[in-house]
């Protein structure tokens, strides 16, 4: 329980440094508004996903059975 807790912790200090990155590099590409909201929009989004999926799988090392699209079973 304990390494899920830390390994949570990890992942929250390295997607905030990967947000971080993504914005200001993002702010030095000359887009306009719309363009530059849109990636910005993706960029969070693609960040989500990834995060509720090692969220799942770090706490299905915990012993927290979270089902989630292909483990469902239903074919």
């Amino acid at each position: 329980m304990i390494s899920t807790i830390v390994g949570l912790i990890f992942l929250c200090v390295l997607l905030g440094f990967v947000v971080w990155a993504g914005q200001r590099l993002l702010a030095l590409v000359p887009l306009g508004e719309p363009f530059a909201t849109i990636i910005h929009v993706l960029l969070v989004l693609l960040l989500v996903v990834i995060v509720l999926y090692v969220l799942a799988v770090l706490l299905g090392l915990a012993g927290i059975h979270v089902p989630y699209v292909g483990t469902t079973g239903l074919r």
